[in-house]
């Protein structure tokens, strides 16, 4: 099987183009997730299809690393986008559209940067519904909760997150305290992504654990982005417009949006660069 590696901001994936022959199925749980393993196979955050779709340019099918058909993943939608051109798929005027697991998306590639690379500007869903919780959950004994400070919030953006601020992020032992949150009786069913954040001059710094990879990620596009949007609302702000940086371990992001009246933010994108690393053939 012919493979592709690509990166965004530290969150890996592995590429494979299925509009001719498919390869990989979605019950394909175990193979997946062999060639996700970081020891064993390839290794990547993840596993994502391009697919031929009727009426768009590409379907973009994604799993976690548990070799799992997961929910819509910002940092895979950015890298496919940029996969897409370098396959030679031919972008309209309005950029790409492709399907994913939670609807239609749209990208821009307004720019190469270097070798590879592509700067990626993706247009992500509406989001209506931000929860704002002032104890949840409860703390495990030993378990500082990521210090909490204030409200939390819990949204959607294509994938579930819960988001902490917190006065430093780097203080955390990230992976106990976002396992605590994850397996919490509230969530441990489902799952959801845990990001702490805190915020210095306007630039927002995150680390964020997913679940799925059961582990810290260099960057999550989705967390980055209910990140920023968490932290509009955190601000009392409700109206207008935003374009917020973020700096995860991995790299650099931004997102911008539009915030009404009624609570819902529309016109959301996430942008970055995204990075070819390499690409070769594995027996499956």
């Amino acid at each position: 099987m012919q493979f592709y590696k690509y990166q965004g901001a530290g969150n890996d994936f592995i590429m494979v183009d299925q509009r001719q022959s498919r390869t990989l199925h979605r019950k394909d749980t175990e193979q997946i997730a062999f060639l996700c393993d970081r020891h064993f196979g390839i290794g990547a955050d993840g596993l994502i299809l391009l697919q031929h779709h009727a009426s768009l340019d590409f379907e973009m099918v994604y799993f976690n690393s548990d070799g799992r058909e997961s929910t819509m993943c910002g940092n895979g939608g950015r890298c496919i986008a940029a996969f897409a051109k370098h396959l030679g798929i031919q972008a309209g005027e309005a950029g790409y559209r492709f399907m994913a697991i939670d609807g239609e998306h749209r990208a821009l590639l307004p720019h190469s940067i270097g070798p590879g690379g592509e700067w990626v500007e993706l247009q992500m869903s509406d989001v209506g519904q931000i929860e704002t919780v002032d104890n949840l959950p409860a703390e495990e004994p030993g378990h500082s909760a990521g210090l909490k400070t204030g409200r939390d919030y819990v949204l959607n953006t294509g994938s579930p997150h819960f988001v902490r601020f917190v006065p430093d992020p780097d203080a955390l032992n990230l992976v106990q305290e976002g396992r605590a949150i994850r397996y919490s009786e509230r969530f441990r069913q489902e799952g959801i992504n845990v990001n702490f954040v805190c915020e210095n001059k306007g630039q927002l710094f995150i680390r964020t654990y997913e679940r799925g990879v059961e582990d810290e990620t260099l960057a999550c596009g989705t967390g980055v982005t209910a990140a920023a949007i968490a932290w509009f609302r955190s601000n009392g702000q409700t109206v207008g417009q935003a374009d917020i940086p973020v700096s995860a371990k991995g790299g650099d992001l931004a997102v911008r949006f539009t915030a009404h009246h009624d609570g819902f933010f529309t016109d959301i994108w996430l942008c970055g660069p995204a990075q070819s690393v390499f690409q070769g053939e594995i027996d499956i």
